[in-house]
């Protein structure tokens, strides 16, 4: 796709001729304002084995640090996840999470819980120039984390997790993989208003919103 300006959606100038923004990597084909293409779609993938150090710091991955903008964005926002995980967001990301929350109705009992168990626990953290980040130790707490963990890309955000639990709920949901996508991918259609299934060929990429 080639655009004559990068989208203007909080670009992250990343060196010169790279812009990180809408989740996509652009890269300048001409003089940086006349030809600017896709080159890497920025979905956050994969799985990575970390050991935190004596001061309970992360190092990201060279390839996560690329993707998340480092080191032009270097503050992050980390905050409970979900199966005992710790949920790491960058700040664009922590904004979109929190436009959502709000169209939920401050009168239910579960959304008025979820926002103060969430936003109470959540805290913003900087990446140093290693790109190490340091875990505070009231999360590192409540994720249970040893030294040993795994940190694993989620679409626009990251999860870190105690290694030992990451492969009991590995060893327990791998098996089921099949059923599961199956059940996520009918959810997504009753939320669509679409009754019929998901043939193969519906899976293709669309540009995040």
């Amino acid at each position: 796709m080639h655009l004559e300006q990068p989208p203007s959606k909080n670009p992250r100038y990343l060196g010169g001729e790279i812009v990180l923004t809408w989740g996509y990597w652009w890269v300048c084909l001409d003089d940086c304002g006349n030809d600017w293409v896709i080159v890497v779609n920025g979905l956050l993938t994969g799985n990575f084995v970390r050991v935190l150090d004596d001061k309970q710091r992360l190092a990201l991955p060279r390839r996560l640090r690329d993707a998340l903008g480092f080191p032009s964005n270097k503050v992050l926002y980390l905050a409970p996840g979900t199966d005992g995980s710790l949920a790491l967001y960058t700040e664009e990301t922590f904004v979109r999470l929190a436009e959502q929350l709000d169209g939920g109705s401050p009168t239910r009992a579960d959304v008025r819980a979820f926002s103060r168990l969430f936003y109470a626990q959540a805290q913003s953290v900087e990446m140093d120039r290693q790109g190490r980040l340091r875990i505070p130790q009231e999360l590192c707490q409540l994720a249970t984390l040893s030294k040993e963990i795994v940190l694993l890309g989620v679409r626009d955000h990251l999860e870190i997790w105690d290694s030992q639990r990451w492969n009991a709920y590995l060893d327990q949901k791998q098996q089921q993989y099949d059923q599961i996508a199956e059940t996520a991918f009918s959810a997504r259609n009753q939320t669509n208003g679409v009754s019929s299934t998901i043939e193969e060929n519906d899976l293709i990429p669309v540009r995040p919103k």
